[in-house]
């Protein structure tokens, strides 16, 4: 007999691009994250990932090894890991050794979620040096294979070995906002998070691929799913639909193509886009989930009815970090609640 999956037996997780708001610095966002994460732990929530991105000058987690360390030296208890790292703009040895590091300094607490696109523009690919000699997503299957063969061990008898590295437990995910990693999660038996928060067309057939082609593994003897939904919480729907204009804004800016630029303070969009663009920025973020306490359960509930997550893991895209705050603490009031 199965139980239906619903706030309270669902785990909740954070995923976090560490944001440098108009009129701040890296330094603000870096200690905003480290805040929330310590927050987030008392909270209940089960993991913080933060996602590599390049070129951005509203992200401050391109570096994210470093960031994740930042995080766990200031935590203790939650899962900390990459949402995720682009594993074609490395090398395999370097993330290898990398979350080797994390998972000899954290044991038991590190994740390294993978993905295969580039985070960045074409000439920002250029300068992170991937393609120049070939490749690039399409050769993440084999990539992946090399990194996993770093940790199996000295008995792998590889002439090249990650050290730290090689022996260790470090979970691995598979991340998606297509088909590809879905099958691929599917055939080795790994956990497999979808990006539904950018993605909402292929949620659910990228979640049934991944469930019809899972299996059983070393690692996990059925489908383990996360997937990712922008979710503000606030007192009321009217003030959390305006700290959505956040986000909106965001994703006007990347369908125009304009330059990439700060997390702006929220603002009416009405004014600063034409009806087809406002369509589209309003079609692509149609999962989102904004409102009161009640609303957000009930959208949530609903989603996770939909989708048959495993996990589900909240991007809360909000200009202010108080306010940033308020939403995941209320969102993790109605995960206990429902326990």
């Amino acid at each position: 007999m199965f139980s239906i999956k619903k706030l309270g037996n669902v785990k909740l997780s954070i995923l976090d691009l560490a944001p440098i708001v108009e009129g701040s610095t890296a330094s603000d966002a870096l200690r905003n994250s480290l805040d929330l994460a310590q927050h987030a732990e008392k909270w209940g929530y089960t993991r913080y990932w933060v996602a590599e991105h390049h070129s951005m000058p509203g992200i401050a987690s391109s570096a994210t090894s470093l960031v994740i360390g930042h995080i766990a030296g200031g935590t203790s208890t939650i899962r900390v890991g990459s949402g995720g790292i682009m594993l074609p703009n490395h090398a395999p040895l370097v993330i290898a050794e990398q979350f080797g590091t994390l998972e000899s300094l954290y044991p038991g607490r590190i994740d390294l979620g993978l993905g295969r696109a580039p985070g960045s523009d074409r000439q920002t690919m250029v300068a992170l040096r991937r393609d120049l000699y070939g490749g690039g997503g399409e050769n993440f299957p084999a990539m992946l294979e090399e990194l996993r063969g770093y940790f199996r061990g000295p008995e792998s008898e590889r002439a090249v070995r990650a050290v730290p590295g090689e022996g260790l437990d470090v979970p691995i995910w598979l991340l998606g906002s297509s088909d590809f990693s879905a099958r691929l999660a599917g055939e080795l038996g790994l956990p497999f998070g979808f990006a539904s928060h950018f993605s909402p067309d292929f949620t659910l057939p990228a979640l049934d691929i991944y469930r019809s082609s899972f299996k059983p593994s070393a690692y996990l003897d059925k489908p383990y799913a996360m997937v990712g939904v922008n979710a503000i919480a606030a007192d009321t729907d009217e003030h959390a639909v305006w700290l959505g204009t956040t986000l909106e804004q965001q994703f006007l800016n990347l369908i125009r193509g304009g330059v990439p630029r700060k997390i702006q303070p929220p603002a009416e969009l009405e004014g600063q886009a034409n009806p087809h663009e406002l369509t589209a920025v309003r079609n692509q973020l149609r999962s989102s989930i904004k409102g009161s306490p009640q609303t957000v359960e009930e959208k949530l509930n609903a989603f996770i009815e939909q989708t048959q997550a495993d996990e589900v893991i909240i991007n809360c895209a909000i200009y202010d970090h108080q306010e940033r705050l308020k939403s995941y603490e209320l969102i993790a009031q109605l995960g206990i609640k429902g326990q």
